[in-house]
């Protein structure tokens, strides 16, 4: 018997878990997360929440930050309509009990950071685990909420649509999701006449990541896969700075130390970045990822150097307790020598499409988050406006659903099959998952990176046509695990996100194109992929 519920949503992080809670006095709210709740690329996020909130501050100036960052791709509606409502979704985060860190000098006032591509502080953040904070008071409230259902070990197959149920002309409609248990393997179908994609990034696509485990695309692969548009990616921003240390896994340093003073050297122990950008440490990520990608290249070395060791060792344990401790703990003491660091995937700024109320193609559907493309960061995402991007668009989604709540809980009468898995067996061998796993993340890393060739991108297309051809052969015939839908997401989304990129003919933002290194007004649009890509 199908589960019912009237708002699905897919994912536990900042967004998924904001919009439930503004909805939760409308509606019964099942939220499904793969893994622990805890476990999202929220909870990692260092930095903070861009925001106006400083007195030579303006609307204005961070406006034009996030445009200029954004290289002429930004919806500049959408701009404007997040950085007017920062200072409204920050109060409604100091009511709900996150306690941003205050200036010492003056409690009365935030401690406000600086961060690349910023013309002035404006930084919200909790020490240097900002996110952590967010989700654990966020987490703490949805729990209290009596109809909010929240799902651990629950992971989203494919979506639920009328129009692969039945030929209906005009506006898809989403109906539900197939969701698997982690545990015992088994599928269940969840009708929701509301389904809120809010399922993070795609970074494990890539060798090297910031991301957690759990990032691999689902939110876009399985919107595309159900017939809803993505723009824009090809625009993946590369964290310039993540922890290089045979034992430390995905471990990002904070963009916040060169807002404080941290300046990289190359491998020779020489400041670079005056050769790349008037703004050295604190140009846009895509040219300090760039750079360092230029400098490794040039040195052949496996890491550059990044140093706050000039800086008073109290203001650094202090100002940066977590990334301290992490460091100190792989033997590396910030306050007394350098960090090793690495550029490794952080960000996708495109995702599934949408307009200013996160409503994607399908009625009934929506997308929050680093999943969806609102429009906000074009083509690279300035540093901080990600967190206030999910705040803002799981308000103008839970404006979207209570305004239209009438039409959207009528579900068509139609019956939906349970999963059938058909003559489908089980899996003896995984090596087929882990090896194309590995296969993939590596193509990624080594053909469709920081810097881009036409050819490797053609050879990239090419051998991830043939890794999909395999990974679809295999989805029809052995019982799913949570591992193979992961890998299925990965590889649709690896090859979007090349299509996307063969059809840019420029480059602009965090897309770089050998051949064409100059920007083109011809592509000065959003790059938009259906599910006709992911055709064999």
């Amino acid at each position: 018997m199908a589960l019912r519920t009237d708002i699905l949503v897919i994912g536990s992080g900042i967004a998924g878990l904001t919009l439930a809670l503004k909805l939760a006095d409308l509606a019964e709210i099942t939220v499904i997360t793969k893994k622990r709740a805890e476990e999202t690329a929220t909870a990692l996020a260092q930095g903070g929440i861009a925001c106006v909130m400083a007195e030579d501050d303006s609307f204005e100036l961070h406006i034009e930050d996030t445009l200029r960052a954004g290289d002429g791709l930004c919806r500049r509606e959408t701009v404007e309509l997040v950085v007017r409502q920062a200072p409204e979704r920050i109060r409604e985060l100091l009511e709900w009990g996150v306690e941003f860190s205050r200036d010492p000098r003056d409690p009365s006032r935030f401690d406000l950071g600086l961060e690349g591509g910023h013309s002035r502080r404006r930084i919200l953040h909790v020490e240097d685990h900002t996110g952590r904070e967010i989700e654990r008071v966020l987490l703490a409230r949805a729990r209290e909420r009596s109809s909010i259902r929240l799902l651990e070990g629950h992971l989203a197959v494919d979506l639920i649509t009328l129009g692969k149920l039945r030929r209906d002309t005009g506006r898809d409609r989403v109906l539900g999701a197939y969701i698997l248990r982690w545990g015992d393997g088994h599928i269940e179908t969840v009708l929701a006449p509301v389904v809120v994609l809010a399922t993070g990034g795609a970074g494990k696509v890539y060798l090297y990541t910031s991301n957690p485990d759990n990032a691999t695309g689902d939110g876009v692969a399985l919107a595309v896969r159900a017939g809803a548009r993505a723009a824009n990616l090809e625009f993946v921003q590369f964290h310039p700075t993540c922890l290089y240390h045979p034992r430390a896994k995905n471990f990002l340093i904070s963009e916040a130390l060169r807002g404080e003073g941290a300046v990289l050297l190359d491998p020779e122990g020489r400041p670079f970045m005056h050769k790349y950008h008037p703004a050295r440490e604190l140009a846009p990520r895509d040219i300090v990822a760039r750079a360092i990608d230029l400098e490794l290249k040039r040195s052949g070395a496996d890491h550059v150097w990044l140093d706050i060791s000039h800086k008073p060792a109290d203001f650094v344990r202090q100002r940066f307790p977590y990334i301290y401790e992490t460091c100190l703990r792989f033997g590396i003491d910030i306050t007394r020598e350098p960090i090793p660091v690495v550029p490794a995937a952080h960000y996708m700024c495109g995702g599934v499409l949408t307009n200013l109320r996160a409503e994607t193609d399908l009625f009934g559907l929506y997308a929050v988050g680093e999943c969806a493309c609102t429009g906000l960061h074009g083509a690279n995402r300035l540093a901080s406006n990600s967190l206030l991007e999910a705040l803002v668009f799981a308000h103008q989604a839970a404006l979207s659903i209570r305004e239209n709540w009438s039409a959207l809980r009528e579900l068509p009468q139609v019956e939906v099959p349970d999963w059938d898995p058909g003559g489908a067996v089980d899996m003896e061998e995984k090596v087929l998952i882990s090896h194309n796993w590995d296969a993939i993340r590596r193509l990624m890393w080594n053909y469709v990176g920081i810097v881009r060739s036409l050819d490797r991108l053609e050879l990239a297309r090419r051998r991830l046509d043939f890794i999909a051809r395999e990974v679809e052969d295999h989805y029809w015939r052995y019982i799913l695990t949570p591992e193979f839908v992961e890998l299925r997401n990965l590889c649709q989304v690896a090859r979007l996100i090349v299509a996307s990129a063969l059809s840019r003919r420029e480059s602009r933002g965090a897309h770089f194109l050998k051949e064409y290194p100059e920007k083109d007004e011809r592509f000065c649009r959003e790059t938009l992929v259906t599910r006709e890509v992911l055709r064999l």
